[in-house]
């Protein structure tokens, strides 16, 4: 089965299997779609639709969104991020100006009739 679209790869998926609730050996019923239920909650965000536009293959919209409920309840998703964190690789993390914008006004020019006149605060030192 090739890769689609905002799925997980093979290697990505069992970094965070283990840490998944519905596992054989774990209290609970084991289930078969964790994989699935995960890509659908990635699919969602990365696409930035609402969950009543999840593709039919990731089923009912209304249960996936119970579970993630359920899971972000339980701190699941909070698990998961720390654990992913926490190994994190930063040697090609960057941030260009393509990433973080700043605003117009940020770059400390005086406005047009801005009094030239030090604050209150800056005096007082």
């Amino acid at each position: 089965m090739g890769i689609r679209r905002y799925g997980l790869r093979d290697d990505q998926w069992d970094r965070i299997e283990g840490l998944l609730p519905g596992r054989r050996g774990t209290v609970g019923c084991p289930v078969k779609d964790n994989r699935l239920f995960v890509e659908a909650v990635l699919y969602r965000y990365r696409a930035g639709i609402p969950w009543r536009d999840l593709p039919e293959r990731f089923g009912d919209f209304r249960v996936v969104h119970t579970r993630f409920s359920r899971w972000a309840r339980r701190g699941v998703w909070e698990r998961i991020f720390k654990y992913l964190a926490a190994e994190v690789d930063n040697e090609y993390a960057m941030i260009d100006s393509t990433i973080v914008r700043a605003h117009q006004h940020s770059a400390g020019a005086r406005k047009k009739g801005a009094s030239t006149k030090p604050l209150a605060a800056a005096r007082a030192d």
